[in-house]
């Protein structure tokens, strides 16, 4: 099901201004953190290496640095246009088509065929990658398969700094540690001035949700990525149910009421002209009525492509701005 394939990206377990050329090859102001968040570490560039170790324990050793990158998560994407690099083919097209990622250029990524979790073997070794990236819990069963031509390199990500993680061991793959602090810098200054905006505003008492949608609705809990982000601006009252995937995002409407959120951002999956986005559907729900957030006109649809694929810290940053800026408005 549908659903269900993108609540393992949106888990993670679960679905900017530099020249960019192909792989191997090619913000906001400043501002001290809030009082309550404590001081953002140094950024230091990392040093190249060809071997790492993966979300499974594998080891991941290269021969030379990796010019061909294949994407099959949008943490991959995210973090190779950071540092100024083109994936060599993208799950992920309307990412890295947005205007803040890599615009017209983007457009000239390969897309592969199949499913999420089950993309087209063939395919990916056709794009004679170096390198696969993939997600923990999503393509491990793909792993003999690849790993017959490139190895298979499998991401987990829950935290923000799981994000700045990754980032830099892509850099040190690809020996672009001056492009990594740009970007991790640009990250953390993002941050720094979200927090410090929550403390002036009163932010961190406002309640928020990220939630999603297509057939079904799914909250992104605080043990997940965007609601770990969410939770450093905002009051995030939205702990995972347990019991595994399809029960511990699954809030139904009155779930929601009983927390009644001030503001909500909603992730819609709409496939196909007819497709309507959660609030159309739930807009003559009287329970979903009663929600503060949407009573007051502040649920919010938001871009699924980055919301729910970037997963990297360019679009934590992008998500961080947007989301500030609506509860600010």
């Amino acid at each position: 099901m549908v659903v269900t394939r993108l609540r393992l990206a949106l888990s993670a377990l679960l679905a900017a201004g530099a020249t960019l050329t192909g792989c191997g090859g090619s913000s906001a102001p400043s501002q001290p953190a809030a009082a309550v968040a404590p001081s953002a570490p140094p950024v230091e560039a990392v040093t190249h290496t060809l071997s790492l170790t993966d979300a499974r324990g594998q080891t991941v050793s290269l021969k030379s640095k990796p010019d061909r990158i294949v994407c099959l998560t949008g943490l991959c994407d995210d973090a190779l246009v950071e540092l100024g690099l083109t994936p060599a083919a993208t799950t992920t097209p309307k990412l890295v088509a947005r205007p803040d990622y890599l615009g017209e250029a983007g457009k000239a990524v390969p897309t592969l065929p199949g499913m999420f979790g089950n993309e087209d073997v063939a395919a990916i070794a056709a794009t004679k990658p170096d390198l696969v990236m993939g997600l923990a819990g999503a393509h491990d069963q793909l792993r003999p398969a690849i790993e017959k031509f490139a190895p298979l390199w499998l991401v987990e990500v829950k935290t923000y700094e799981d994000s700045v993680r990754y980032l830099r061991d892509v850099a040190a793959l690809t020996d672009r540690g001056a492009q990594q602090v740009r970007a991790e810098r640009a990250f953390r200054d993002r941050l720094a001035a979200a927090r410090a905006t929550s403390t002036e505003r009163g932010l961190n008492k406002t309640t928020a949700l990220a939630m999603y949608g297509g057939t079904s609705i799914g909250v992104n809990t605080s043990d997940d990525l965007l609601g770990h982000l969410l939770s450093q601006v905002f009051d995030y009252p939205w702990p995972s149910k347990g019991g595994g995937f399809d029960t511990a995002q699954a809030y139904n409407v009155e779930e929601i009421l009983t927390r009644d959120p001030d503001i909500v951002f909603i992730q819609s999956f709409t496939f196909g002209p007819d497709a309507r986005t959660v609030s159309a559907q739930y807009a003559a729900n009287p329970v979903w009525k009663r929600i503060t957030a949407v009573r007051e006109g502040r649920a919010h649809e938001v871009p699924a492509e980055l919301w729910a694929s970037g997963r990297g810290t360019r679009a934590l940053g992008l998500i961080l701005d947007e989301a500030v800026a609506k509860a600010t408005a």
